[in-house]
């Protein structure tokens, strides 16, 4: 351990338990090391299973003398204190939850609901006051509520997944089995959420017309996406915030996603670090990293760069969040220890605005100057191939590739953006028109690759996607609410039932490989039409929750 470690023991952390003095305790998972706070490390000459380790939005490489085992799936060290006094009032998320916590552990509340950089990222370095002596810090006592013995029963209740036989079952379990907070995070969609129900409802716009009389004995749904090679035209989209649904969060799919050899995006906001899921992955495994770009761009320089040295195969830039959507079932979720929406104090500079739920509280490192003249520093700084995520008309996606990127994710961030954005799936017939016409080209094209995501829960949809000239979609939510109801297992069964809807639906359709799953297998003139007669989706809508109205607050009586 280094010397200038400062160990501290939980009854000293202990006494610093009220506003005036409020210090907490994380545990150090992938901990930085500067000159106040270190990590447990080994000594100078044993370089053994080291290697760099990074966090995004702090944007400092690790020393290489931090123990990382790839075997384990976080560091050995222990947790670390940090002085929270004065970033009280400016927590997205109120001092109430803080002061709950002084003088205590913090990890199990915090883990959840922040990146694993998050405290680093919004604390100086005279903050992180050192390392507490092991087995000293005091644990808030936990009560299990009426409500969350309910939410275990029902986790009790799950039926085997034997019974789950298509994605949105899933989602049906997972709304009854996970906290309400987290679905509130996970369902969540912009505004009146029109985009994310349209995002779903594209795909019965779309008609197949399949052909007869083929040998389909062999089938093959094998692809290669940006290079790589992937066991079907999907890959596993990012989302944030994955131990909100399961303690290993996105671990969950780096696993699955080795089994089934489909590829897996890791997201900038993960529960889990960069490097956990990195370093998860089994030999051959290929991933691919979405980035949000930091307002410090010498961070996502090193964030970049860094993914690079560990071997990520695509980035893909995230070009539709200059700014976080309204997502009001997330806003709408309040918490018994949340301060007031709105802080105010003398400063009107430091009002602190809490009432736009949890997405807003970690986004706001998020650049919106980023623009087109970025481009060329980001081709500057990584030889990886560079994809535009959340393109949303054929222009956009024209200029892309002009300025050489190798592809587009035509997207509008699963419904939680600026709702009325058309879904993924009709700009899609765009783009392949519009850029025939403009530059002759032909899709699916390797040199300059289209993917869809949002709203996909068949094998159908991804062909459908496909047949108009997609290399591959990202599927996001579903995988989400996999392992939130059933773990590792959930994550690996979806994908099974994928699997065999691509062998039922190929050989039905009569193509034997993707090469076969052509536009003329299709009739989508009716993409275009937002208002048209089609059968209801009762699985869909039997899941989707309806927004609600404000309500007066409960009247209690004074008998």
């Amino acid at each position: 351990m280094s010397s200038d470690t400062k160990v501290i023991s939980g009854k000293t952390v202990a006494e610093h338990n009220s506003r005036e003095s409020c210090w907490i305790i994380v545990h150090g998972e992938f901990t930085l090391l500067d000159s106040s706070v270190h990590a447990q490390v080994m000594g100078e000459n044993d370089d053994s299973n080291t290697k760099d380790l990074f966090h995004p939005s702090y944007g400092v490489l690790l020393s290489p003398n931090v123990r990382h085992d790839p075997v384990l799936t976080t560091c050995n060290c222990t947790g670390l204190v940090y002085d929270v006094t004065e970033f009280l009032d400016d927590h997205p998320g109120g001092s109430k939850i803080i002061l709950k916590y002084a003088g205590k552990d913090a990890t199990a509340e915090y883990d959840p609901i922040h990146p694993p950089d998050a405290i680093k990222t919004n604390l100086p370095p005279e903050k992180h006051l050192g390392r507490v002596e092991a087995g000293t810090a005091l644990q808030v006592e936990v009560k299990v509520t009426d409500q969350e013995k309910l939410r275990q029963e029902r986790m009790n209740a799950r039926p085997p997944l034997s019974e789950i036989l298509n994605l949105h079952d899933f989602e049906a379990i997972a709304r009854s089995v996970m906290p309400e907070k987290a679905w509130a995070y996970y369902s969540s969609a912009a505004d009146d959420e029109i985009t994310l129900r349209e995002n779903h409802a594209a795909y019965h716009r779309v008609w197949f017309r399949p052909r007869i009389l083929r040998d389909v004995t062999h089938l093959d749904w094998s692809t290669t996406i940006l290079g790589q090679k992937s066991s079907m035209p999907v890959y596993i989209t990012a989302t944030a915030l994955g131990k909100l649904g399961h303690p290993d969060g996105e671990l969950n799919l780096t696993r699955a996603a080795a089994k089934h050899g489909v590829i897996q995006m890791i997201p900038t906001l993960a529960s889990c670090s960069f490097d956990q899921l990195v370093d998860a992955a089994q030999p051959g495994q290929q991933q691919f990293l979405q980035l949000y770009v930091n307002k410090d761009r010498e961070i996502t320089k090193k964030f970049v760069q860094h993914a690079e040295k560990r071997g990520i195969k695509g980035l893909f830039i995230t070009v539709d969040a200059p700014q976080l959507g309204r997502r009001e079932k997330d806003m709408r979720m309040k918490f018994e220890e949340a301060d007031p929406d709105q802080v105010s104090s003398n400063d009107k500079s430091k009002e602190v605005d809490r009432s736009q739920g949890a997405a807003r509280a970690i986004s706001s490192f998020i650049d919106p100057g980023l623009c087109w003249d970025d481009l060329a520093w980001f081709k500057s700084i990584t030889k990886m191939p560079l994809i535009l995520k959340g393109v949303q008309c054929w222009e956009d996606a024209l200029e892309a590739y002009d300025q050489g990127m190798a592809g587009v994710v035509l997207s509008n961030h699963g419904g939680r953006q600026l709702d009325f954005a058309r879904s993924g799936l009709e700009v899609l017939v765009e783009v392949v028109h519009k850029l025939g016409e403009k530059r002759g080209l032909t899709f699916p094209n390797e040199k300059f690759q289209l993917f869809v995501d949002g709203g996909v829960r068949r094998a159908t949809d991804v062909l459908k996607a496909i047949a108009l000239g997609a290399t591959a979609v990202g599927i996001g939510r579903p995988f989400l609410y996999a392992f939130s109801s059933y773990g590792v297992e959930g994550v690996d069964h979806a994908l099974g039932i994928l699997r065999d809807e691509f062998e039922m639906s190929m050989r039905l359709l009569g193509a034997r490989n993707l090469k076969e799953v052509v536009r003329d297998m299709l009739d989508a003139s009716s993409i275009h039409q937002h208002i048209v007669a089609v059968p209801e989706d009762k699985l869909y809508h039997s899941n989707y929750e309806s927004m609600q109205s404000v309500r007066l607050r409960e009247i209690k009586s004074n008998l």
